[in-house]
């Protein structure tokens, strides 16, 4: 069993990686804050660099391994989104070679936008013949680089949360969504380095509800196929055995219904004036369902994971109107 990382790495991971990086803002609306009767305030990973989190976790990856003096010539990542991008980003900046490994179903949008950055892109039917394939090339001497499955990944990921207690510290309690658990571990460690009272909650959706299932059993439960949902960004089969260890530890994950997040995302971005995945909108939601318990105002982060959304996904989000239905 792996062992669980001190939060201290969260700032080490921060000083490495704040000079490649932008700080993102912490939005909110007046009006969400008013209709709810409580301030939320959004982590807005949709203006990183590649449009989501993800490039911490790549970047604090290889530039953990520059600095040991251990940069390999070749990095592989098998992903259908957003690491694709943030491990082709990290390398060309780095100046090394980059093969990913992505499903045929992924969006051509993402697929250029990865290409874009120099990566060679190999396509397979299904996630787990990429990943397999993904793994034989480390075999031959590629160094992988897991979507969440790696220290120095959640140390990464960590940051976006550690970068928003920074801002703002007077936070109730903290929102993330979860596919593979890499960003809720890491946004777990940021809190215990900076706030460590107030809870964590992971946000994951119905269809796709592995790591839910897990908790309640005490044990991974793997899903059988990739789950159909409109959160392409939690479509993780089942979390890892490194990152079951942190889920352990906070406060809960609430399962989102699908109509639920696309109506979250339509609002978010019409509040916010910014694209939002409907995998943050679980966050959102599970933000809401647990601020109708609470008697008195809070204040609550939601990390907002990314803001890349495919033309498909944009259809979908828009095939039926819920902002005839307001907040609160």
């Amino acid at each position: 069993m792996p062992n669980m990382l001190s939060p201290e790495v969260i700032a080490k991971a921060y000083a490495r990686i704040k000079p490649y990086i932008h700080h993102t803002p912490l939005l909110e609306s007046s009006l969400l804050n008013e209709w709810l009767g409580h301030r939320i305030l959004f982590k807005a990973e949709g203006l990183q660099k590649i449009g989501a989190f993800k490039i911490r976790g790549a970047l604090n990856t290889l530039l953990s391994l520059q600095e040991q003096g251990k940069l390999p010539k070749e990095v592989v990542a098998f992903s259908s989104g957003n690491h694709a991008q943030a491990v082709a980003y990290a390398a060309k900046l780095l100046g090394i070679k980059a093969t990913i490994i992505m499903p045929e179903f992924t969006s051509a949008i993402k697929m250029q936008a990865t290409r874009s950055y120099g990566a060679n892109i190999i396509l397979t039917p299904t996630r787990q013949e990429a990943e397999a394939l993904a793994q034989s090339m480390t075999e031959k001497g590629a160094h992988m680089i897991p979507p969440y499955d790696r220290d120095e990944v959640i140390a990464g990921q960590g940051t976006a949360c550690y970068e928003a207690l920074q801002d703002n510290e007077n936070i109730d309690a903290v929102f993330a969504a979860c596919g593979g658990g890499g960003l809720l571990s890491g946004t777990y460690l940021a809190v215990q380095a900076l706030k460590p009272s107030i809870p964590v909650y992971g946000a994951e959706p119905l269809k796709g509800n592995d790591a839910a299932q897990s908790l309640r059993a005490g044990k991974i439960i793997k899903l059988a196929v990739t789950p159909d949902t409109i959160a392409d960004g939690a479509t993780a089969l089942s979390v890892s055995e490194r990152t079951f260890e942190y889920l352990k530890k906070i406060a809960g994950i609430y399962e989102i219904e699908e109509e639920t997040m696309l109506y979250w995302t339509q609002w978010l971005i019409h509040l916010l004036k910014t694209a939002v995945e409907p995998t943050s909108a679980a966050a959102m939601a599970a933000a809401a369902e647990w601020l109708k318990t609470e008697k008195t105002p809070k204040t609550v982060l939601i990390i907002l994971s990314g803001g890349n959304i495919s033309p498909q996904a944009y259809k979908k989000i828009w095939q039926d109107n819920y902002l005839e239905k307001r907040p609160g």
